[in-house]
């Protein structure tokens, strides 16, 4: 399984970076509904949101409308429960959870790819490089033929990803640091 098949499967859903479990079942060759059966049976291991959560129903539908694709559905139509999204915590949990050899090595991917994403939204990168890339996948969208809808809508996600950082790069860069270590109290916060 290559790194960036991985990559594209990381998500952001409540400023975390998840994958979901369809995905996951998928990478691990079962079936969703038993990942999600281990999951249950094991619950403490995966107690607070920094390792996984139930995706609401307004954040299923946006992320299936942002990824231009369908989820599984059940046999009255629809999904029947929200999918789990799991945090790279949460992932790394599901090794224990899920004890075979494909689960090990898939697991192992997964953080790779996890901490290949944090390096690339670490690394500073001027924002008129990543423009200039943006505004070429925008040239090709425009010229691309609409009747290979796979290639245009994989286009269009790439375009999105990259405004995305973009935008997000930009965020960081306006948040104040604050500042680490022993601060000294000043002269005007002393009590006497």
């Amino acid at each position: 399984m290559k790194l960036e098949l991985i990559q594209s499967k990381i998500y952001e859903v409540r400023g975390y970076k998840v994958m979901l479990d369809v995905d996951l079942a998928g990478m691990y060759g079962i079936e969703t509904k038993r990942l999600k059966e281990s999951v249950r049976r094991n619950i403490k291991r995966f107690e607070g949101e920094d390792f996984m959560f139930e995706l609401t129903k307004e954040e299923h539908s946006i992320l299936a409308i942002s990824l231009r694709s369908h989820f599984a559905t059940s046999n009255r139509g629809g999904t029947r429960y929200q999918p789990f999204a799991f945090t790279e915590l949460g992932v790394a949990m599901l090794s224990s959870v899920l004890n075979s050899d494909i689960a090990i090595d898939v697991n192992r991917k997964i953080m790779r790819a996890f901490v290949a994403v944090r390096q690339l939204l670490s690394l500073p990168v001027s924002e008129a490089k990543v423009q200039e890339l943006a505004n070429r996948i925008n040239e090709l969208l425009q010229r691309q033929d609409k009747t290979d809808s796979f290639m245009y809508e994989e286009f269009g996600r790439v375009y999105e990803i990259i405004s995305g950082l973009v935008e997000q790069k930009r965020l960081q860069e306006q948040k104040p640091r604050s500042k680490i270590g022993f601060q000294l109290p000043h002269e005007n916060d002393k009590e006497e």
